[in-house]
């Protein structure tokens, strides 16, 4: 049987309000358990018991969701760097206890999947160099694309000045400006990085897959909760 929990904690991990708050939800009748209204903060009990506002609690159980991230907006929390991908997903989330992040990033100028999640072991498991994970990426770039490309990005692309050396990965050619790449690193900028210095520069990168998970028909803006394939 799960550990039971302190409401005021429950509620405050969960982004409803602050420890402190939770007696004013309590006083306005806003919070039953098991049916009954909650007359203490310091009350122990199971998640799946206790109604907000008549409504089962936002996910008790933790959050993995699946954006597909558009145009110009950035895997940061800081609304100083413009738009945030966090702008698109429940404001509740933010002041969740662990901290909602994405795995990895997607810079301004990439548009496809990212993850979001409140579960740090799994941000680990899916961006550690040790578990090479898979990610797929639609390249669009300035000119004519060569089949020698190919047999570059299998040996391992050199970048810059030739001190850093990415570890293979598959190029498929799709048509005269666009090709599939697939890679398990995550250096900074590598897919630009990688085709610079190859001769070519990246007009618009979008991200299909990241491991297990892939957008399908998910549109630009939208999310959707997910869970690890068993």
């Amino acid at each position: 049987m799960p550990a039971l929990k302190r409401l005021d904690q429950l509620l405050s991990n969960l982004g409803y309000c602050s420890r402190k708050e939770v007696r004013y939800l309590l006083k306005d009748k806003r919070v039953t358990v098991q049916g009954q209204y909650a007359n203490s903060p310091a009350l122990k009990v199971a998640p799946e018991t206790v109604l907000v506002d008549g409504e089962v609690l936002d996910t008790p159980e933790g959050i993995l969701v699946m954006l597909n991230k558009p145009l110009g907006y950035v895997c940061s929390h800081d609304s100083a760097e413009g738009m945030r991908i966090y702008d698109l997903l429940p404001a509740r989330w933010e002041s969740r206890n662990p901290k909602i992040v994405s795995v990895g990033r997607l810079d301004k100028d990439t548009t496809g999947l990212i993850l979001v999640t409140d579960n740090t072991q799994l941000v680990h498991q899916l961006t550690s160099p040790k578990h090479h994970v898979d990610k797929l990426y639609e390249v669009t770039v300035d000119r004519p694309l060569q089949p020698d490309i190919i047999d570059a990005f299998a040996q391992g692309v050199v970048l810059g000045d030739g001190a850093e050396q990415c570890l293979p990965a598959k190029v498929e050619i799709i048509s005269e400006n666009i090709a599939n790449v697939t890679l398990n690193e995550g250096k900074y900028h590598q897919v630009r990085r990688m085709f610079a210095a190859c001769g070519y520069h990246v007009e618009a990168l979008h991200r299909h897959q990241f491991g297990p998970f892939s957008l399908q028909d998910l549109m630009q803006g939208e999310w959707q909760a997910v869970t690890l394939p068993c």
